[in-house]
């Protein structure tokens, strides 16, 4: 009966929506212990607003089991932190004018199919594109993706703000399948009513 009112829930640590705004997180802490002014307002908004976006994460699927609804408000305000925090890192390039990659830069194609996991896995990435190719396995380049060498801020930028996007669309889908869950199932009082009924049903037949 108990298992009934309160599903399995939590295991957040093996979504991949975790798993990619961890790595965000970690290399945001990076970026900007580098490449911004520990003293300003800045840093600390991108640090938070990374942080906020992996720890809403985890706190949606912990009450996921008696909230559907809260589960669905920090799923979403995880998105709405890293869209903020894609902000940041669009505004660093065009402040500095360095360039934003396209979506369908090949460069950010790679990155994606490298499914990276650490930073580590980025860093390695990152040296291969400053070093001339395109970021693959090889590292070489068939073909120079620009006419001019990337610097370390630009290919640092652009590959959190891959992985953002890759998060923010595996985020939209979670909720959809939360949506749809909470419609099929119900949440908490739903499912305590339907017990309580079922109960009462038993004990008079």
């Amino acid at each position: 009966m108990s298992e009934e009112l309160i599903p399995k829930h939590g295991g957040y640590r093996k979504l991949k929506t975790f798993q990619l705004g961890q790595l965000i997180y970690d290399l945001t802490v990076r970026f900007c212990d580098r490449y911004i002014d520990k003293r300003s307002r800045t840093h600390d908004q991108m640090v938070q607003a990374a942080r906020s976006g992996v720890q809403n994460i985890a706190e949606g699927s912990q009450v996921s089991g008696t909230s559907k609804k809260m589960e669905m408000k920090l799923t979403n305000v995880a998105r709405a932190s890293l869209e903020e925090l894609r902000l940041d890192y669009e505004d660093f390039l065009r402040q500095r004018g360095l360039a934003q990659w396209e979506r369908n830069d090949p460069r950010r194609q790679n990155l994606i199919d490298r499914r990276p996991k650490t930073v580590q896995d980025v860093n390695e990435w990152a040296k291969s594109v400053y070093q001339g190719g395109q970021g693959g396995r090889g590292g070489k380049s068939e073909t120079p993706t620009t006419s001019t060498k990337s610097t370390l801020q630009e290919i640092a930028a652009n590959a959190v703000l891959t992985l953002i996007n890759v998060a923010t669309a595996l985020l939209d889908r979670q909720l959809s399948a939360q949506a749809e869950a909470f419609k099929k199932e119900g949440g908490f009082t739903e499912r305590l009513y339907k017990i309580r009924k079922n109960q009462k049903r038993k004990n008079n037949s």
